[in-house]
């Protein structure tokens, strides 16, 4: 793992016991001593601490900023309020997702969070549609924090009182532990939380101050990624690509009506004539979430058929595993529109058996935002 990064909390992880793995062109946690299920479990009963450092934080300046950005987005970003967050998409010509984002109205300018394996090439389509207009400036300089679970209100607000008045996907800039930190309400849980930007001379310190809180346990990727396949969201290069369309991947409810057909601000997006299309005809094939019976997780890749004997394909699974909170395997993946209604019986071939597999609905685990 020599040419990999590492992120300001690398040798706080060391000295908690983490086992790293290489992840998105970084060292990273994937686990701790507690181990996986007991991490899930502790974040969906208290509150975890997650280091996402490794996601691009970018931000925006200039009056066309907003403007500039939503000719990349399908996303409503001049009427977002200040200080509000909102979930969007870069698309392509094709109607694909080239990234999932979020993007936070700062008042004098835009704050994005971009994946880690994508943030050189959005910071690249963003300087070559903006600038030199609108200033795009990557920041380095930061570290990244997530605080998930019921316990996380609580556990932040004895560092900043004022955090447990923020709603879902508030945004806000917060003194914690000394350092100028900048706040949102909102995490890839499905749990309440706060992800939190702090200068990376600091993130060490506070991630500190809050691990001293009895109630909050370190927690990994594998943690992190059952805790969001339960919460029935997509993790990007898995669930959604380049291929994918927000139609094709059941992310329509990220679309405000006034960039639809009809609206405000239709359209002039890359992809929006297949995307608009897609509105109003329907795709065909949608992201879905599957139960297998029995035991053993479906993972990414297995094969779905229609039936359990002959036939072709109609789909695959993109993430599957055991669900700690569910204590049941639970996946999801594309099946053709016409066979991804709840309750339809599929089957997925795992080591050359097909095993019967239903579609369910999503999220798997209600989620605990506080709105």
């Amino acid at each position: 793992m020599t040419d990999l990064q590492r992120t300001p909390l690398y040798d706080m992880h060391q000295d908690l016991g983490a086992k790293m793995v290489p992840f998105a062109g970084y060292e990273m946690p994937v686990q701790y001593p507690l181990g996986v299920m007991k991490e899930h479990l502790h974040c969906r009963a208290e509150a975890g601490l997650f280091d996402v450092s490794h996601m691009g934080q970018v931000i925006l300046r200039g009056a066309g900023a907003a403007k500039g950005l939503e000719a990349l987005i399908p996303q409503d970003v001049i009427g977002l309020a200040e200080g509000r967050q909102r979930y969007g998409f870069f698309t392509n010509d094709a109607g694909g997702i080239e990234d999932d984002l979020m993007f936070a109205n700062r008042g004098d300018h835009l704050f994005l969070v971009v994946n880690a394996g994508c943030k050189e090439a959005d910071v690249a389509r963003l300087r070559a549609a903006l600038e030199p207009d609108v200033t795009v400036e990557y920041i380095e300089e930061r570290a990244l924090l997530a605080l998930q679970g019921p316990a996380a209100e609580a556990a932040l607000a004895a560092l900043a009182p004022e955090v447990a008045d923020m709603k879902f996907m508030d945004v806000a800039t917060v003194s914690l532990n000394g350092a100028e930190c900048w706040v949102s309400r909102s995490g890839y849980t499905g749990e309440d939380g706060y992800e939190i930007s702090v200068p990376a001379a600091s993130a060490v310190a506070l991630a500190q101050a809050l691990l001293a809180d009895e109630r909050v346990e370190p927690i990994g990727l594998g943690a992190r990624d059952s805790l969001r396949l339960e919460a029935g969201l997509c993790l990007y290069g898995h669930d959604i690509d380049a291929t994918t369309s927000p139609v094709d991947a059941s992310l329509t409810w990220g679309i405000q009506k006034l960039r639809r057909a009809g609206g405000a601000r239709e359209g002039g997006f890359p992809g929006a004539s297949v995307i608009l299309g897609q509105l109003a005809a329907g795709a065909r094939k949608k992201r879905v979430g599957l139960l297998p019976e029995g035991r053993a997780p479906m993972r990414e890749g297995t094969v779905i058929f229609a039936s359990a004997e002959g036939g072709e394909p109609i789909g695959h699974v993109t993430s599957g595993a055991f669900g700690p909170s569910l204590q049941s395997p639970m996946a999801m993946g594309y099946v053709p529109s016409d066979m991804s209604a709840v309750g339809t019986q599929l089957f997925g071939e795992v080591r050359g058996k097909r095993l019967p597999v239903q579609v369910a609905k999503l999220p798997f685990m209600p989620a605990n935002f506080k709105r």
